[in-house]
């Protein structure tokens, strides 16, 4: 397995695809990275030379990738919940964000609001056991008086 920033990179994929492996790069950031590079297309990761790969690493630094690029997306969620807006107030609420209909699906999104409603629902109340208890003793008398 080849490390790069940290990430085990399969051997027996091709290099286009095992760049795919870390978070941010895609298809499309990965050929640009092959083609700036000059990497041929069809060369497995194993087939990579220390040149080769000190080159990707020296490119992969400019990149915003992994941990950076996943505090820049909290970020962003958290300066829309901050400004009150219309995408951070469905972020707030755990809903689909981008217009997608939640009457019938996105039942994974509403799983987490659907439990803090039904959470008040499984409470004992009290005050009408006790009034159930009354009326029971009110009854036992009223029979009794009437015999």
């Amino acid at each position: 397995m080849l490390k790069i920033i940290g990430i085990n990179l399969p051997e027996n994929k091709k290099v286009l695809y095992g760049l795919t492996k870390i978070y941010g790069i895609g298809n499309k950031i990965a050929t640009k990275i092959i083609t700036d590079l000059q990497i041929p297309d069809n060369l497995k990761i194993f087939e990579l030379k220390d040149s080769k790969i000190k080159q990707i690493k020296t490119y992969l630094l400019n990149l915003k990738i992994e941990g950076e690029l996943k505090l820049f997306n909290k970020r962003n969620i958290k300066r829309l919940i901050e400004i009150n807006n219309y995408k951070g107030q469905r972020h707030q609420k755990n809903l689909p964000v981008r217009g997608q209909r939640t009457k019938t699906n996105a039942k994974t999104k509403r799983e987490i609001t659907k439990k803090n409603f039904n959470s008040n629902k499984n409470k004992f109340n009290y005050s009408n056991e006790k009034n159930k208890n009354q009326r029971k003793k009110e009854q036992f008398t009223k029979k009794s008086k009437n015999k």
